[in-house]
């Protein structure tokens, strides 16, 4: 299996991405830079955090319109896996991806720790490796973390199982307590906690390292059928 890391300038946990796909996971990665207008050969894709383009405007609002954007809602259509990692979860929200949107957080500091999450939907191609409502422990480092949406689009989440993860405390504000959440077709997922930092127990924890085996189960799933 072939993962895209998608890089923007600004983006400053592509490295980790790499690291967790490569030499943790052990499938084939390979950068891409934002300026690029296909994403043919790749089975998934991949937006790590960071600052692209240095935040101006807002959280990824100016990296939604890099010509890789695209691919990358080419790659969201055709069913294939997109994971946006931090400032890539907000990069998919900017680009409609996924609803709502990012605020500041509640108390307008930076938030850097371990946090514990629960798993709400263990039933996504992300999530299979995990079971439900389990808690796992998963790091965060962002200002603008604080995911908003309004009661109508709250109850759509809720209603088509979108929700993913949650925090188990209010850390940042977020809506519910929203850390994760997928698209309707449950193939995007965007998320604030990293898990590509939480992939080796020397980290801190091991617990990310399932989220990204459970892409690769569903994808070889996948490929047996339709071989």
């Amino acid at each position: 299996m072939k993962f895209a890391v998608i890089v923007f300038p600004g983006s400053n946990c592509d490295l980790d991405m790499y690291h967790a796909v490569k030499d943790e996971l052990g499938e084939e990665a390979a950068y891409v830079w934002h300026d690029e207008t296909s994403l043919e050969g790749f089975d998934a894709v991949l937006l790590p955090g960071g600052f692209s383009y240095g935040d101006y405007l807002r959280s990824g609002a100016i990296a939604r319109f890099s010509p890789i954007m695209k691919a990358v809602e080419k790659a969201a259509a055709e069913g294939k896996p997109v994971l946006g990692v931090c400032n890539g979860f907000q990069v998919l929200l900017e680009a409609g991806l996924l609803p709502g949107a990012m605020r500041r957080n509640a108390k307008l500091t930076f938030i850097c720790k371990q946090t514990e999450l629960e798993i709400k939907n263990k039933s996504t191609m992300f999530t299979t490796g995990y079971a439900d409502e389990e808690t796992i422990t998963i790091p965060v480092a962002h200002g603008d973390g604080n995911y908003y949406c309004d009661e109508t689009t709250l109850k759509k989440l809720k209603d088509n199982n979108q929700i993913v993860f949650t925090y188990k405390d209010d850390i940042n504000g977020s809506v519910a307590n929203i850390a994760g959440i997928t698209n309707e077709n449950g193939n995007v997922l965007g998320m604030m906690p990293h898990p590509e930092r939480a992939v080796d127990d020397l980290l801190g924890s091991a617990d990310g390292l399932k989220l990204f085996q459970s892409i690769v189960k569903y994808w070889r799933e996948q490929h047996a059928i339709t071989s």
